[in-house]
């Protein structure tokens, strides 16, 4: 997967006169994020950390990851929808996975009381790597679906000037040109429109749930900013406001501070630390409403890894995309090996496998955020620990995914710019909407492309690790 810029990381003088221009650039596109110091504060602000050239992705499996992505919001759809289904899955991960087992319990409230909500909104990311086959091909992997909270859909329709700019300044103006246009925040922002215009109330508001400390605001800002050019207005607010100021009418209509809301869109509420006791009564409050929630609780669970993990097995795709073998085959196309940890004797099989060739496998948690996978010997440990405990259920293993690394150079505020071995990680933003049983939106929106250093094992840029690149099709 080689691309031109070998030679170009070898001179250590031009680098750094590259890495001072593309800073500045990547500062005047916007590409942003708060100081860890002031994460509250947008007084003093650094750019994000990102790639000084794009990287290579074959073109392939760019088009690939493209063309499952309507597949992937069908099958999150309709996982949603199966209560049985989500039920049957999670029954050992809810007994000893207390955060699951809260969503788990909103979700239970709701349905038995009658789901208010008539509209529902996916906004999704699918994560894949590019596995590195025997005879050198490479094939697209997935990681993960990120149901709730999926970001930098903003930060990631600024780098590609930035990137386009850096190649522009070296005269490479034909590679420059094959830097892929990307806005999600514009599809994004489209979806949230959509849902708000089937709610149908001219003078309701988008509600979005943040953080206190949110250093990623522009990220989030820029969503906002595409909703308020079409006339759609965002309040801001915490589930701690939500707790003290937000109230349900008789017919679950939800208002804060008096304003009816149409849509919640959730940029926070996907780790247990996100919640007190204040705030669990919040999200049911929220959960009970009739606005449209993104996601609601039933499409939370429905990108849990238990359920990712249980969609592999044979014959549960068929179950959800009946009459849609082409469907089926792109799904399960993208699936690495995925084994559950359930007690028993499948279970069993698992961790001895994974303990005889901890190289090959990911231990991993029901759990977003980036940065709570084990690898290795820590993963070797916690199966010890857990061989015969039923917390095991709470986890799942996955096979291990081993791309080609390449060289690029990684530019983070405070860090001298240095030439490191990286792999990388491809997003795919989907956006649907769903009125009753009718989907009046599916379609892809656009991409993300990570990169780190080869030695770290997990976390994406938002845990510190990862940067934010372009893909550079090959």
């Amino acid at each position: 997967m080689a691309t031109g810029w070998g030679s170009l990381l070898q001179d250590e003088q031009q680098l750094e006169e590259l890495a001072r221009q593309a800073v500045d650039r990547a500062l005047a596109e916007g590409v942003l994020l708060r100081t860890s110091q002031a994460p509250s504060s947008s007084h003093v602000v650094s750019y994000a950390p990102f790639t000084l050239f794009p990287s290579p992705v074959p073109s392939a499996l760019l088009e690939q990851a493209y063309a499952v992505q309507a597949d992937f919001n069908l099958l999150v759809d309709a996982v949603s929808q199966n209560a049985v289904f989500l039920e049957q899955t999670l029954s050992s991960t809810i007994k000893r996975d207390s955060f699951t087992a809260r969503l788990f319990d909103i979700h239970k409230q709701v349905l038995k009381e009658g789901i208010a909500q008539t509209v529902f909104l996916g906004l999704n990311r699918s994560d894949y790597m590019f596995q590195c086959n025997p005879d050198g091909s490479a094939a697209l992997k997935q990681i993960e679906i990120n149901t709730v909270s999926a970001s930098f859909g903003g930060l990631a329709s600024r780098t590609p000037a930035v990137h386009r700019h850096v190649l522009s300044v070296l005269g490479k103006t034909k590679e420059a040109a094959k830097i892929l246009f990307n806005n999600p925040s514009k599809g994004l922002a489209m979806g949230i429109a959509k849902a708000w215009e089937l709610y149908g109330s001219a003078n309701a508001q988008v509600l979005l749930i943040a953080q206190e400390k949110e250093r990623n605001i522009f990220d989030q800002r820029a969503i906002e900013n595409e909703l308020l050019a079409r006339n759609i207005h965002v309040i801001r607010r915490r589930f701690e406001d939500v707790s003290e100021k937000g109230s349900l009418d008789q017919d679950r209509r939800l208002f804060m501070d008096g304003q009816e809301i149409a849509v919640v869109y959730f940029r926070d509420g996907y780790m247990p630390g996100h919640y007190s006791l204040q705030n669990w009564e919040a999200r049911l409050l929220l959960e009970r409403s009739c606005a449209v929630k993104c996601p609601d609780i039933a499409t939370q669970l429905a990108g849990t890894k238990k359920v990712q993990q249980e969609l592999s097995r044979v014959g549960v795709l068929e179950s959800f995309l009946p009459g849609q073998p082409e469907a089926v085959a792109r799904l399960r196309a993208t699936f690495a090996g995925l084994y559950s940890l359930d007690l028993g004797e499948e279970g069993d099989q698992a961790i001895t496998k994974a303990i005889a060739a901890p190289s090959s496998f990911v231990l991993k948690p029901q759990r977003e955020g980036g940065g709570n996978n084990l690898y290795g010997e820590e993963m070797v440990q916690a199966l010890e620990r857990l061989k015969d405990s039923e917390e095991r259920a709470s986890y799942i293993l996955m096979e291990k995914i081993e791309p080609e690394p390449f060289r690029n150079c990684l530019l983070r505020p405070g860090s001298p710019a240095r030439v490191i071995q990286c792999i990388s990680e491809l997003g795919i933003f989907g956006v649907y909407v769903r009125e009753g049983k009718t989907l009046v939106m599916n379609k892809h929106v656009g991409h993300l492309l990570r990169t780190k250093a080869i030695e770290h094992a997990d976390g994406g840029v938002a845990a510190g690790v990862a940067v934010l690149d372009n893909p550079y099709p090959v």
